[in-house]
């Protein structure tokens, strides 16, 4: 009897019930549209901002899944100088961060050319650019040649959640995998992206980095969904927050006989949360973009530029005028001159509490 997924005959054969995913699919490719054209009313300052900021992100979280922590400073700086982002003064990052950098970005940018085995070979190279995984050596830029399990438990008591495809199959079902990928579909773009996924962890084809690279062909596929290169939103951002269940689906799915439907309901309602943070950010920068064009001729000093910024960002709190005073680094009747100035000025509001405990917010 068949333990796992790939051990039936023509396991890729993949079905769902469409009736089941109707819905969050039709909000998707909504959001997408919505995304889409609110952006190209943006100016192209602000879409590279969102464009390096999100990929960054995508770097972080992506590796931060795999228990591997990228600092965002020096991953931004990659990004930025891959992207022709003036980067000066900027530290240099690490090989590491610039091997993530480097596979996101072929992936994202290049989105249109084939995915083929050495590009492949090229992205698990750049992860691994010593030869190591920690204190493991890893077969870098060629498939497994070992058998793999995802264990969990101590020495000696292992559990064995999975076994992946035998190692003398990986080449082939590779070759189908990529073969599949490349060539036109029936199946919708933003589906084929999350099965791509699916299939790619199932085989498991690398000694390490499989996650991260998943990730990165599903970033890949859906630019090619989307037919941009413009990166607004953060999939490995949303499935890190999922994280939990994300594992819990595929362990469900590699144990079935091919009804992927949980999978894809699990993956498109991911998809929908960050398209869903995604438009949350692009009204805030919209009702920031507003709010400087009316005050554009309002006089206003550096130190009240910089507060407002940082409100307009969404500050959490509550604004104090010690609060405003740490901020602006100037003394706190400095910081009660400013703020007063403010409200004279309707831009700020003083919240009814009154006495020491005054709080501000935007009128």
């Amino acid at each position: 009897m068949a333990r796992y997924l790939y051990q039936h005959k023509n396991w890729t054969d993949f079905h769902w019930d469409e009736t089941a995913i109707q819905t969050v699919f039709g909000d998707v490719r909504h959001l997408q549209g919505r995304i889409s054209g609110f952006m190209q009313t943006m100016g192209f300052e602000t879409r590279e901002e969102l464009k390096l900021s999100n990929l960054s992100l995508d770097a972080v979280k992506s590796a931060e899944i795999e228990g591997e922590w990228l600092d965002m400073g020096l991953v931004r700086s990659s990004v930025a100088r891959r992207l022709g982002i003036p980067t000066a003064g900027w530290k240099a990052a690490e090989r590491t961060v610039e091997g993530m950098a480097d596979m996101l970005m072929d992936a994202t940018q290049r989105y249109r050319d084939p995915l083929t085995e050495q590009r492949l070979f090229g992205w698990h190279a750049a992860l691994f650019p010593t030869g190591y995984s920690g204190l493991h050596r890893v077969e870098v830029a060629r498939y497994r040649s070992g058998e793999m399990q995802i264990v969990s438990g101590p020495m000696g008591r292992e559990r064995v959640h999975y076994e992946a495809v035998p190692a003398e199959r990986v080449k082939s079902e590779m070759d189908d995998f990529l073969d599949w990928c490349n060539r036109p579909s029936p199946i919708d773009s933003v589906l084929k992206a999350g099965l791509a996924h699916l299939r790619f962890i199932i085989i498991h084809p690398f000694d390490d980095g499989n996650g991260r690279m998943a990730r990165a062909i599903t970033d890949m596929l859906l630019s090619r969904a989307e037919d941009s290169r413009d990166r607004f939103y953060s999939m490995s951002s949303q499935m890190m927050k999922e994280r939990n269940r994300y594992y819990e689906v595929l362990r469900q799915v590699q144990h079935s006989t091919g009804d992927v439907t949980e999978w894809l309901e699990w993956y498109l309602h991911c998809l929908r949360n960050a398209l869903q943070a995604a438009e949350d950010t692009c009204h805030s920068i919209g009702r920031k973009a507003d709010f400087w064009r009316r005050h554009e001729q309002t006089v206003l000093n550096e130190r009240q530029r910089l507060v407002l910024n940082k409100l307009l960002d969404g500050f959490e709190g509550k604004l104090k005028t010690s609060i405003w005073a740490r901020m602006a680094k100037c003394s706190q009747d400095t910081a009660l001159r400013d703020i007063q100035d403010l409200i004279d000025k309707g831009i700020l509001s003083r919240e009814t509490s009154g006495g020491r405990s005054t709080n501000y917010a935007l009128a």
